[in-house]
């Protein structure tokens, strides 16, 4: 791998996967079971309700927190952070694709925090690299030593074939940014010449 992320700060304020301590600083805190259900988890014509609900969320502390929460653990039901489920439903389309390269360093560095697929691909990349040992991959993500050994298995045979068909720019190529600029190219550079172009101008 070229680039290593040598960085060994991250977001403090990252939280786990079972952190709900941000519930206590919530507005609705104070309300009682059958209240709270009946706003935050009111039924979707009930107009009044979610209008009483967003009123107390515009002014919570915590409703980045509440928000972030509903789309980490995939709830999708009742309102959290002021929106309800209809509102959210982009947002959670969206979160599975997220790549946070502060969620990835936070695990990284042994942090219980939520992963999408893509986020958990730069994890087992970053430990294919350093050399992990599958036991050590296999206890950050909670899975078994085998699920592990594939997952390395599998990185060191992406990263392989990356840089087989990496190739670096050469000086004077009006095609680039820079001369310095790295480039990704499908086939290899050597097959990208201007006689093949032409052959395969005349074979169309």
């Amino acid at each position: 791998m070229r680039h290593i992320t040598t960085n060994s700060t991250f977001n403090t304020s990252l939280r786990g996967i079972a952190d709900i301590s941000w519930h206590a600083r919530g507005a609705c805190r104070d309300l009682e079971a059958d209240e709270a259900d009946r706003l935050f988890f009111s039924a979707p014509r009930a107009h009044a309700d979610i209008a009483e609900a967003k009123t107390i969320c515009g002014t919570c502390p915590v409703r980045q927190d509440c928000f972030t929460h509903a789309l980490d653990n995939d709830i999708r039901w009742g309102m959290w952070g002021g929106l309800t489920e209809a509102e959210r439903r982009p947002w959670h389309a969206k979160v599975a694709k997220r790549l946070d390269y502060t969620r990835v360093r936070a695990a990284i560095m042994g942090r219980d925090v939520h992963l999408t697929a893509a986020e958990r691909d730069a994890v087992t990349r970053h430990a294919y690299v350093r050399g992990w040992a599958p036991e050590r991959l296999a206890y950050a993500f909670g899975i078994d030593l085998d699920h592990a050994r594939d997952l390395l298995r599998d990185a060191g045979h992406a990263i392989a074939d990356r840089d087989r068909y990496w190739t670096p720019p050469t000086e004077g190529d009006s095609d680039t940014a820079t001369a310095t600029e790295e480039t990704f190219c499908q086939v290899p550079s050597q097959a990208q010449t201007h006689g093949l172009i032409e052959a395969l101008k005349k074979a169309a």
